[in-house]
């Protein structure tokens, strides 16, 4: 049985998303600068520039469905405070801590933006699915984006847990099974870490 969709919530959906996006640029743009490896340079410097274009397919969403991109919310304002923090917290690593210490610490930044980030683009695909005011804007936007937001997540992710293993002295699968794989679903995440020692 369908369910109506709480369009205040929707609305709100948006701005945190929006929101989130922005902060993404400012968080890419701090990780590239911490990042040592050169293929994980490369593929940030690529999800900044997919993370550029996300926000425009917003944008365009806010203006066919006439709301304001520049509206505030509380919920808005806690996602920008904690872009913020992230940026702040890679920028501090650069500062205090040796580089393989700064690009781990801006690894686990991006993870943490891009959970967010993933979860936004998944609720719109939920919203889009509902019918109603504006679903097939979402749905066309959803479908210009969740790849690269699958990718952002789960290669990033796979980066992470093998920049740690390497800090712990331990070898590494560098570029990660996610990447080399080409994972794109939480499935396929959990069967490239699981090969993980195959390609070792």
């Amino acid at each position: 049985m369908a369910k109506k969709v709480e369009s205040s919530q929707v609305h709100e959906l948006l701005l945190q998303a929006l929101e989130t996006e922005r902060g993404g640029i400012r968080i890419y743009t701090a990780a590239v600068q911490a990042a040592q490896n050169d293929d994980l340079r490369k593929e940030w410097e690529h999800y900044l520039e997919q993370t550029r274009n996300h926000e425009r397919v917003l944008t365009n969403v806010f203006a066919e469905l006439g709301m304001d991109t520049e509206e505030s919310s509380p919920g808005r304002e806690v996602v920008a405070g904690l872009g913020k923090a992230l940026v702040g917290s890679i920028e501090s690593a650069m500062a205090k801590a040796d580089p393989a210490g700064a690009e781990l610490v801006a690894a686990e930044c991006v993870v943490l933006a891009e959970t967010k980030d993933h979860q936004n683009w998944e609720l719109i695909g939920k919203v889009a699915e509902a019918g109603g005011a504006g679903a097939k804007v979402l749905k066309q936007a959803v479908e210009a984006v969740e790849h690269e937001e699958d990718e952002h997540l789960y290669h990033t992710k796979g980066w992470c847990r093998e920049l740690w293993i390497q800090s712990l002295g331990m070898p590494a699968v560098l570029p990660p099974p996610e990447e080399v794989k080409k994972v794109q679903t939480a499935i396929g995440a959990a069967r490239a870490e699981h090969a993980r020692d195959q390609m070792m």
